[in-house]
C-alpha cells in the first residue's frame, strides 16, 4: 500500500495561485493514474483532477481551465496548480492513486492521503 502526503496548501486571497504536491512513498505511482479531490465543510468530497499512467488528464468542470495537474514519476510526485482561486475552491484536497485509468470516482481509489486545507478569502 502507497503512502501519500499532500504539501503545499495555504490560505489565500481570491486570484491568488497555490501549488498542491502530492509525494508517494512505499511504492511507485508510475502505473497508477493519480487524482486530486476536494472536500469542503458539510459537503461531499469531490473529483477535482487526475492524470494517467499516459499523462491524460482529466478535469471538473469547476477545474478545467484553472487548474493543472501533473506527475513526475521519478520524484514519486503529483502536483496540482490552481490559478485563479476563488472562495468557493475553499476545502481540504486530498491526493489518491488508483489502478482505473483516469477513475473520477472515488470508490476506484485505494490510497488516499490527509488531505491539505485551502482557504481562499475573498
Amino acid at each position: 500500500q502507497v503512502q501519500l502526503v499532500e504539501s503545499g496548501g495555504g490560505s489565500v486571497q481570491a486570484g491568488d495561485s497555490l501549488r498542491l504536491s502530492c509525494v508517494a512513498s512505499g511504492g511507485f505511482i508510475s502505473s497508477s493514474t493519480m487524482g486530486w479531490f476536494r472536500q469542503a465543510p458539510g459537503k461531499e468530497r469531490e473529483f477535482v483532477a487526475s492524470v494517467s499512467r499516459n499523462n491524460f488528464e482529466r478535469y471538473a468542470d469547476s477545474a478545467q481551465g484553472r487548474f493543472a495537474i501533473s506527475r513526475v514519476n521519478a520524484k514519486n510526485t503529483v502536483y496540482l496548480r490552481m490559478n485563479s482561486l476563488k472562495p468557493e475552491d475553499t476545502a481540504v484536497y486530498y491526493c489518491a492513486s488508483t489502478n482505473v485509468p483516469l477513475s473520477i470516482s472515488l470508490p476506484d481509489y485505494r490510497d488516499w492521503g490527509q488531505g491539505t486545507q485551502v482557504t481562499v478569502s475573498a
